[in-house]
C-alpha cells in the first residue's frame, strides 16, 4: 500500500472500531459457520487471520485450533478485537499490512482473511503473501464482497462503496480471486457465491459520517436503472432507501505441495 492508502484505512478503522464488534454484518452470518465447515480445523494447526477486524474469524476457530495470529493494519482495531477476546487465551496479536506480512515462508497450517480484501490496493501483493507464508498443502479460505461477472454491475457496487468510504479500493469478481490464486501456486478446491442483505441505514452510516456523504449514496443508487436495482434486490419507502442485496464470495484454496 502507499501511505497515503494506508492513511486512509487506518483513520476510517480507528474512528469505527468499537461498531465492528456488534455490527451484524461483521458478528454474525452464515459465512462464519463455514469457516468451521471448510476449514476442518485441526487441533494442531497455528493459523493466521489476516486484516482480523474486530476478530470474529479469531474468535470462531480459536477453539479448535493449537494457536492463531491475528494481525491488523490499524494499532486501535487490534487493540479492540484483543479486548473483546481477552478470554481467548491462544490468540496472539500483530500489526501487519496484509501485502507484506511479517513471518517466514512456510509458517502456517491455514489462513483466514475476512470483510477486508476489497480494502487492498494490491490484492496480487496479498495472494502472493498469503502463498508463501502457508506450509505446502496448507489452507486459505478467502470471504469477502465479490463484484458481479456483469461490467455494469461491477462498476455499480464498486461505486456506491467507494462513495460510502473513502478507504474501499475495488471488490473483485470471483473469477479474478481464481485467477490470482492459479498464479500463485494455490487451487481453488471449493468457491460459492452467496447473497447478503444490507440494511441501508446501518450500512452507510458506519463510514459515511456527514448527511452530504450519506446523501450521495442514497441518491446514486435512487438514480440507478431499474435493471440495476433489480438485481441488487434494492427496497425503498418513497425516496428512502430500506435494504439491498449485494454478493459474497467465499473461496477454500490450498498451497501446492
Amino acid at each position: 500500500m502507499t501511505n497515503r492508502e494506508k492513511e486512509k484505512v487506518i483513520n476510517n478503522f480507528t474512528k469505527n472500531a468499537s461498531s465492528y464488534v456488534t455490527s451484524p454484518i461483521h458478528a454474525k452470518g452464515e459465512d462464519l459457520n463455514a469457516l468451521v465447515d471448510w476449514l476442518q480445523p485441526k487441533s494442531n494447526w497455528v493459523v493466521l487471520d489476516v486484516a482480523t477486524g474486530a476478530g470474529h474469524v479469531a474468535k470462531t476457530l480459536s477453539p479448535y485450533v493449537k494457536q492463531l495470529f491475528s494481525t491488523d493494519l490499524t494499532k486501535k482495531m487490534l487493540q479492540t478485537a484483543a479486548d473483546f477476546l481477552e478470554d481467548y487465551t491462544n490468540i496472539f496479536y500483530m500489526l501487519a499490512d496484509a501485502e507484506q506480512l511479517p513471518f517466514l515462508d512456510e509458517t502456517f497450517d491455514a489462513v483466514t482473511c475476512r470483510i477486508a480484501p476489497h480494502h487492498f490496493p494490491h490484492p496480487e501483493k496479498f495472494i502472493k503473501e498469503i502463498s508463501r507464508v502457508l506450509k505446502p498443502g496448507g489452507m486459505f479460505m478467502l470471504i469477502d464482497n465479490v463484484a458481479p461477472e456483469e461490467s455494469a454491475y461491477d462498476e455499480f457496487i464498486n461505486a456506491i462503496e467507494k462513495l460510502r468510504d473513502n478507504s474501499h479500493v475495488r471488490a473483485l469478481k470471483m473469477s479474478e480471486w481464481n485467477h490470482l490464486l492459479s498464479h500463485n501456486q494455490m487451487r481453488v478446491i471449493k468457491d460459492e457465491t452467496r447473497r447478503k442483505t444490507f440494511e441501508f441505514e446501518d450500512w452507510v452510516s458506519r463510514t459515511a459520517h456527514t448527511e452530504a456523504e450519506r446523501e450521495a449514496v442514497r441518491k446514486y443508487i435512487i438514480d440507478a436503472e431499474d435493471s440495476i436495482k433489480k438485481y441488487f434486490q434494492v427496497i425503498t419507502n418513497g425516496e428512502q432507501i430500506v435494504s439491498f442485496e449485494t454478493n459474497v464470495g467465499l473461496l477454500l484454496a490450498s498451497k501446492e505441495e
